[in-house]
C-alpha cells in the first residue's frame, strides 16, 4: 500500500472497510467449512470433504490479509510477506485442484448429490462473487497486490462452487460424472499464473501498482 498520512480519514475508511470484508470472508469459509467437512464424513461425500477443503485454503488467505491490514501504515514488508503468502496459497489451490480432480477422473467417482451441498454451494454464489468484486475495487484504490490476491482467490473458489453445482447437476440429469473435475481443470493454468505473479512480484512495486 503506498505511503500515506495516517490520519487521511478516506484512507482509514478504506482500510476499515477493507478489514470487515476479509473478516467477513474469512468466518464465512471458517463456518461453511467445518459444515461441509462435519455432513462430508458423515455422508461419506468427497465432495463436500473436498469443498470444506478448499474453504480451509480461502481462510488462509484472508487470515494472512487481516494480518497485513492490522498495519494502518505503509508496511512494505508486510505487504511483500502478504503478497508472497496469498500467492503461495493460489498454487496450493492448483495443486489441490490438479489432485482432486485427477483422483476423480481416474476412480471414476461421480459426484454424491447433497442438499448440504447445493445449499452451501448457492450460499456461496450468493456471497462470495459480491465480496470479492467489492475487494477488488478496494485493492484498486488502495493499490494493494496483496488484497487484490486475496480477492481474487476468493473469486477462484466462486469458480469451483459454479463446477460443484455444474457437477452435481450434470451427473443427475446426463449421467455426466467427468464435468465437476473437467471444469475445475480449466481453471489451474489460471491459479498457477496468479500464484507465481505473487510469489515472484517484484517488491519494488510490492505495494503499488
Amino acid at each position: 500500500m503506498p505511503a500515506a498520512d495516517a490520519v487521511d480519514p478516506q484512507r482509514e475508511r478504506l482500510l476499515q472497510i477493507a478489514t470487515w470484508l476479509v473478516a467477513a470472508t474469512l468466518a464465512y469459509n471458517v463456518i461453511e467449512g467445518i459444515v461441509a467437512i462435519w455432513f462430508g464424513v458423515a455422508a461419506d461425500s468427497d465432495a463436500l470433504v473436498a469443498f470444506g477443503l478448499d474453504s480451509g485454503i480461502e481462510c488462509f488467505a484472508a487470515g494472512v490479509m487481516l494480518w497485513r491490514l492490522r498495519s494502518r501504515h505503509d508496511d512494505e514488508r508486510r505487504e511483500v510477506f502478504a503478497r508472497k503468502a496469498i500467492g503461495a496459497s493460489f498454487l496450493v489451490l492448483a495443486a489441490y485442484v490438479v489432485a482432486q480432480s485427477c483422483w476423480t477422473l481416474v476412480a471414476k467417482e461421480a459426484p454424491s448429490t447433497s442438499l448440504v451441498g447445493i445449499v452451501l454451494g448457492s450460499l456461496s454464489l450468493l456471497i462470495m462473487p459480491g465480496l470479492s468484486w467489492a475487494k477488488l475495487r478496494l485493492a484498486a484504490r488502495l493499490e494493494s497486490k496483496a488484497l487484490r490476491a486475496e480477492a481474487l482467490e476468493t473469486l477462484a473458489c466462486s469458480y469451483l462452487t459454479v463446477t460443484l453445482l455444474i457437477g452435481l447437476g450434470a451427473n443427475s440429469l446426463l449421467g455426466s460424472w467427468w464435468a465437476d473435475p473437467a471444469a475445475a481443470m480449466l481453471m489451474v493454468p489460471w491459479l498457477v499464473r496468479e500464484g507465481l505473479e505473487g510469489v515472484r512480484g517484484s517488491d519494488g512495486c510490492a505495494s503499488k501498482c
